[in-house]
């Protein structure tokens, strides 16, 4: 193999194999230049020849680290990547740990919350069963208040009907006593009455009489004095009157659905009054405003009215 050749394949390897090899080839040369034998020189080309087996095994060796090394830098490069991904995938898990341990933290605090809570809730039922003894007791006690007043309203029950008995008794006898009245004033006033109308309406009274006005569906109205007449032009006219000892504002009501009904049964042709001792000036009032077609008299006009004109 040329020497060129051979130190090129020596560049190749590793610098500390490379200075024992040139160290050899400087010996080479030296015994060359000190005219060796031809079986030494040829003994010396197989040295070198084996040599250069052995640089080409030691070149082809180097190259099959250089590709390892460089395979392992590689693999070195993947493992560093990987390190650094599962360092960063480690600050994930530590801040995802942190974030457990705080919700952890929120959590227990919550539960104390509710445990709080359930303590106050605990303690209203307990309140609230208290207040509903009170209540169940009060309305036991209501229960048996109206039980009494009951029994209170059931012998106020029987009293008033006891009462409602006596005041039926004593409106029977009142209204016997009205009617009397009225009866009174009514007998008492009949003789003077056609001498009365005659001075104070300018009608000839036909008869005086008291008398009852029946109506197509069996009812009938009282009337106190009804005195048929005839006017000036000689139409026929009715004397429409009720007696009150001392009329009230309901009696001029009454009388005033009265004169409705009978002008049904004897035409409008009435002449309405009302008899009494006395009149109270609201009655007068009430009368005169609401009712001005009803002329209010007392008994002395009538009697008066008769006198003068025997």
């Amino acid at each position: 193999m040329p020497v060129i050749e051979l130190v090129k394949m020596i560049d190749m390897v590793d610098p500390s194999l490379r200075a024992v090899l040139l160290g050899i080839l400087e010996e080479m040369e030296r015994q060359q230049r000190e005219n060796v034998t031809k079986r030494e020189f040829n003994e010396l080309k197989e040295v070198v020849r084996d040599l250069g087996h052995s640089v080409n095994d030691l070149a082809e060796a180097q190259k099959r680290t250089e590709q390892r090394v460089e395979e392992l830098a590689e693999a070195q490069k993947r493992t560093e990547q990987r390190v650094e991904e599962l360092a960063e995938a480690q600050k994930r898990t530590e801040q995802r740990v942190e974030e457990l341990a705080e919700a952890q933290k929120r959590t227990e605090q919550r539960v104390e919350e509710l445990a709080e809570a359930q303590k106050r809730t605990e303690q209203r039922v307990e309140e609230l069963a208290e207040a509903q003894k009170r209540t169940e007791h009060l309305i036991e006690e209501l229960a048996e208040a109206q039980n009494r007043t009951e029994r209170r309203v059931e012998e106020l029950a029987v009293a008033q009907t006891k009462t409602e008995k006596e005041i039926a008794k004593i409106y029977q006898q009142i209204g016997g006593l009205s009617n009397a009245v009225g009866y009174g004033i009514e007998d008492d006033l009949m003789p003077h009455m056609d001498a009365y109308a005659e001075k104070v309406f300018g009608v000839h009274v036909l008869n005086v009489d008291r008398t009852n006005i029946e109506y197509a569906d069996g009812r009938y109205d009282e009337i106190n004095i009804l005195a048929p007449a005839t006017d000036k032009n000689g139409q026929q006219v009715y004397i429409v009157a009720e007696c009150k000892a001392q009329p009230g504002k309901k009696d001029i009501d009454r009388f005033v659905a009265l004169l409705t009904r009978v002008s049904s049964k004897l035409g409008e042709n009435l002449i309405p009054l009302f008899i009494g001792y006395s009149f109270m000036p609201e009655v007068e009032r009430y009368a005169a405003s609401k009712y001005p077609q009803i002329k209010l008299v007392k008994t002395y006009q009538i009697k008066m009215a008769g006198r003068r004109n025997p």
